[in-house]
């Protein structure tokens, strides 16, 4: 038997012996604890109602008393709390409704007698009379001129043992009727019990096998209440053991739970520690491909050979110093994120936000409407006023369109932006017709407010359209935009609003479209954007796009955005991603191609099981072909659904084809989660290289991400270059490809 295993087996049988021993103690004690705690509880809830009830205890019917008692129960720490009758006391309204109900008011008890099986009956002297009888014994010799009033009389009856809890009793009672005397034989039900209430025992979680195997000592506690002199009744509580054992069963379990993970603990500490000790190789090994795969761990417990403990501290260096460069260029890269995305002047987010926030908005098919927002009178205001003043303007009119946010309106989200100049966008979440009316309404009072405050005839117009998931940001910027002009027309500061008929196309149109589409696979496949090497020797192809077209009945091109859109909404993504993939290798294989050749995918599609079967099964069949497929998914689409994608990416490194990013922003996957992906490769948002040439922060962040990608071995690419200085900016960054 080896070491690892002999010291396993005894740190086993070490632990089960002190926690056996410790367990056994515990429970002992603690159901002790309970049981004492219990009792207590309800004693002193016996003496508590006691005290309490004795002042109502006169009256046995007052409904206070079955209502303090349901308080006390209602709080379920009790099994039973009852309340039983020491003295039987029966008034002559009893007597007399139970023989008539609508007894003549002339009647009077003269006599009440039982029979001796059941007790005796005695008269109670009431306090009135005693009161007179004591005024009397002190005046004797004076006539005071006391009238007797006719009262009703209280009898009590004394049970023998055989009716001591009660039961039906039978009474004769003699009635006065005027001068004529009348014989009545009654039955009443005298109750020992005068409120009950009980709770049922119930345990919950806790398993039966807990409960036979460990019983509770609850004794039953009492507390006497009486009225003047006279015991009047008896208050029982009783514990309920559920709470108990509740309590019991949670520290059992909780001991054997930490006792689980500390054996665990114990367990993995000691396998560290022998794996520690046999083969310390294996630790620098982990540590090399943590290293490899962006996690810079490190050795903390350093080996005792000398030369395996100086390059374990050598890894070590190496690894804090790697995190630190990455750490470092994160922090550079977040800092000029922020930047490039706020409008110096007014703070409001740039265009470029702008179209990220739609394309969230397409994922989560949210419902809101887009507003264009634009500062009429800006170019006549600039020609007479400085420009300390048109800042000023500027600034107030973003903060008009900024306060809308403190609305109170909990459903919807206002979000402004800055396009350039005196344009202005506005996105609405979770907003319909009737609350971008009233938006725009305070809008246009904010509008008015300025216009006087900087004396212009006409300060801005608004233009609104509906959100259209199926739709692009272009066409909804276009909408906007014609509703702006139509806003113009209606007079100074005012709005236009399009609402949800004016969308183009009825969805059951669309649906059928985009079916016969996709099952007679009548889409095209272009191929775009084609991404050349950087390299100052070379201008290789390395990658190209492929791109999907179609066309409606008419002939005329279908935004794809919207295609894709409907055919994720009827779930008919994933055969359009299949029909897609067959037709991009058909095409690599025909033209015998050597570069790459990017293959979008919805993220329906990469969460399917049956898809992947399906992928793997097409990659295995085409096995040669594998390695120039490079399967691409927006950074948007990453951010919704995280694990999947990580799953993905594993699955298509395992059958050698690659996985690409595209529009990669830092918005999306925080570029400290970057070495939590298996990525071959990023392509930036255009946002990030567009005018770089003359943009120092685009060029900060650009070579900040560069940095930090090869670090991480991930490529970087950047798309659609149309300006000559914009590429050779790039290409003096050293990215690793760019299309134009």
């Amino acid at each position: 038997m080896s070491l690892s295993k002999q010291l396993y087996l005894i740190i086993i049988f070490i632990f089960f012996v002190i926690f056996t021993g410790n367990f056994i103690i515990s429970v002992k004690n603690t159901k002790e604890y309970l049981e004492l705690e219990s009792q207590t509880k309800a004693q002193d809830t016996a003496t508590s109602l006691g005290m309490s009830l004795r002042a109502l205890i006169k009256d046995k019917n007052d409904p206070e008393i079955e209502t303090i008692i349901k308080a006390i129960s209602n709080r379920g720490f009790y099994k039973e709390i009852r309340l039983e009758d020491s003295d039987f006391v029966i008034t002559d309204e009893k007597l007399l409704s139970t023989i008539k109900i609508d007894y003549p008011e002339s009647w009077k008890v003269k006599r009440v007698t039982v029979l001796t099986k059941y007790g005796t009956i005695e008269k109670v002297e009431l306090d009135s009379d005693i009161n007179n009888k004591l005024l009397k014994l002190e005046n004797e010799d004076l006539d005071l001129g006391f009238v007797e009033e006719t009262a009703r009389n209280k009898y009590r009856f004394i049970p023998t043992d055989a009716f001591s809890n009660g039961g039906k009793i039978d009474f004769k009672v003699q009635v006065l009727d005027g001068k004529k005397l009348l014989f009545k034989d009654i039955s009443l039900n005298i109750e020992k019990i005068i409120v009950q209430e009980k709770r049922d025992v119930k345990f919950d979680y806790v398993p039966s096998w807990f409960v036979d195997m460990i019983s509770f000592n609850l004794e039953e506690k009492s507390s006497e209440i009486s009225d003047g002199w006279k015991k009047s009744a008896v208050i029982y509580v009783s514990p309920n053991p559920g709470e108990a054992y509740a309590k019991l069963y949670e520290q059992a379990k909780g001991s054997i739970t930490y006792a689980i993970i500390a054996f665990l603990v114990s367990m993995s500490i000691l396998f560290v520690f022998v794996q520690y000790i046999l083969r310390p190789l294996k630790t620098i090994e982990s540590l090399a491909k943590s290293i490899a795969q962006g996690k810079f761990e490190t050795i903390d417990k350093l080996p005792w050979t000398t030369e395996i403990k100086h390059v374990s501290i050598a890894m070590n260096d190496m690894s804090v110093k790697i995190e630190s460069i990455i750490s470092k260029l994160n922090k550079n890269l977040e800092t000029l994120s922020k930047k490039l995305s706020k409008d110096e002047l007014t703070g409001l987010p740039l265009k470029a936000t702008f179209e990220t926030d739609m394309k969230e908005m397409f994922i989560q098919k949210s419902e809101g409407y887009i507003l264009k927002v634009k500062i009429n009178s800006l170019a006549s205001y600039a020609k007479t006023h400085t420009n300390s003043e048109i800042n000023n303007l500027i600034k107030e009119f973003a903060k008009t369109l900024k306060s809308i946010e403190s609305v109170n309106n909990k459903y919807v989200k206002a979000t402004a932006y800055r396009f350039f100049g005196s344009e202005f966008m506005v996105i609405l979440r979770n907003c319909k017709y009737e609350g971008a009316v009233e938006i725009c309404k305070v809008f246009k009072g904010n509008f008015e407010v300025l216009r006087e405050k900087y004396k212009l005839e006409e300060l801005a117009y608004i233009g609104g359209t509906p959100f259209n998931k199926y739709g692009t940001t272009p066409e909804m910027l276009e909408a906007a935009t014609e509703a702006y002009e139509k806003a113009k027309l209606i007079g100074p500061n005012e709005f236009f609003l399009r609402d949800n008929s004016d969308l183009t196309r009825d969805m059951e149109e669309w649906r059928n479209l985009v079916f016969d589409i996709i099952d007679n696979k009548t889409f095209e496949v272009d191929y775009i954007n084609d991404t050349y090497s950087l390299d100052k020797e070379k201008n290789t192809l390395l990658m190209q796009e492929a791109f999907t077209s179609a066309k409606d009945k008419d002939g005329k091109n279908i935004p794809i955005g919207t295609f894709v859109s409907i055919a994720e909404k009827y779930s008919k993504v994933v055969d359009f991603d299949k029909a897609v993939i067959q037709k991009v290798i058909n095409h690599i294989s025909i033209n015998n191609l050597k570069n790459d050749v990017m293959i979008n995918l919805s993220l329906q599609s990469i969460s399917d099981n049956n898809f992947l079967l399906w992928l793997d099964e097409l990659i295995l069949k085409n096995k040669n072909l594998s390695s120039k497929l490079i399967f691409s998914v927006t950074a948007y689409a990453v951010a919704k659904d995280v694990d999947n994608f990580k799953r993905f990416c594993n699955r298509v490194h395992y059958s050698d084809s690659k996985i690409i990013v595209k529009r990669f922003e830092s918005k999306f996957i925080p570029l400290d989660n970057l070495k939590d992906f298996n990525l071959d490769c990023i392509r930036l948002a255009r946002e990030y290289t567009t005018n770089i040439n003359t943009d120092s922060s685009k060029q900060s962040f650009v070579e900040s991400i560069q940095e930090l990608s090869t670090l991480l071995n991930i490529k970087v690419y950047c798309e659609s270059v149309q300006n000559d200085e914009d590429y050779k900016c790039i290409k003096k960054l050293k990215l690793n490809g760019a299309s134009r």
